[in-house]
């Protein structure tokens, strides 16, 4: 399976994007996409990695942000290369767009920079899929707007995200009507379900999360109809640097996974 297939509205195959919140170390990186590739082709699931090389908005200034562009494109594009799996990752500034494209499969536009207009032309000229996260302050029909931007560069490989809306302070809800909202506009829809489970700036000089509660809202949002499920995930997340209270453990992903994979299957045949 190609990444171009995940835009197949015939096929709809559900989608995996998962990998550690950042770059860690080369190691971990390839530990985890070797583990990930084994257990979805097993599940019949198609998977995208995901890293960031650097991670820009960060609740204090001491938080660990990755190793940079430049290692981190190196080892993303190592790890596409001999693993043979498409790749995702962030981008912060047009400047980042063309540099990151030549390493990955999919850009990937962070919540809070949603609306960033010469951010998200840049990223649609490179010709790539583009997967862009709704803020946390969006409505869901306020996407329209985002997708007529990147449309308006000339590319129509356009993904979007669902990662929680502010609630109240240091919380976050789904919900969960935003799914056909942002479906009606004709692109493949995706839930991001670990970052949806954070509790921003929650335990005061970094962000605490809720990652008891994934399985819930994961298989809520395959019966709900998303095409695809964003999860940021470690083989130890107590000792990640960066988002550990929302990130599910490898271990665990299997059930996970194979719930996610029957509710799509006894949705499409529904749909029949």
């Amino acid at each position: 399976m190609v990444v171009s297939e995940i835009f197949d509205k015939k096929k709809k195959p559900l989608f995996i994007i998962a990998g550690p919140c950042a770059i860690e170390s080369e190691k971990l990186v390839f530990e985890t996409a070797a583990f990930l590739k084994s257990l979805c082709t097993e599940l019949g699931l198609f998977f995208i990695f995901k890293s960031s090389f650097d991670k820009a908005n960060r609740t204090s200034v001491k938080s660990f942000r990755g190793p940079g562009i430049k290692e981190g494109l190196k080892i993303l594009a190592g790890l596409r290369q001999s693993l043979s799996i498409p790749i995702l990752t962030d981008i912060h500034g047009p400047s980042e767009a063309h540099q990151a494209a030549e390493a990955v499969d999919i850009l990937q536009i962070p919540a809070f920079l949603c609306r960033q207009t010469d951010l998200i032309t840049e990223a649609s000229k490179t010709g790539m899929p583009v997967n862009i996260k709704k803020g946390q302050f969006l409505s869901p029909w306020d996407m329209s707007h985002i997708a007529e931007k990147f449309e308006s560069a000339g590319n129509g490989k356009l993904i979007i995200t669902e990662r929680g809306a502010s609630f109240g302070y240091n919380n976050l809800v789904v919900d969960f009507r935003s799914f056909p909202v942002m479906a009606s506009l004709g692109y493949p829809v995706v839930f991001d379900v670990t970052h949806s489970l954070q509790l921003p700036g929650g335990m005061g000089s970094c962000s605490g999360g809720q990652s008891e509660y994934a399985g819930t809202l994961a298989r809520a949002s395959v019966a709900a109809g998303v095409d695809g499920l964003f999860m940021e995930v470690h083989p130890d997340p107590s000792k990640a640097l960066c988002d550990g209270p929302n990130m599910i453990k490898l271990d665990d992903l299997r059930y996970l996974l194979s719930s996610l994979k029957e509710i799509h299957e006894a949705l499409k045949r529904i749909d029949l």
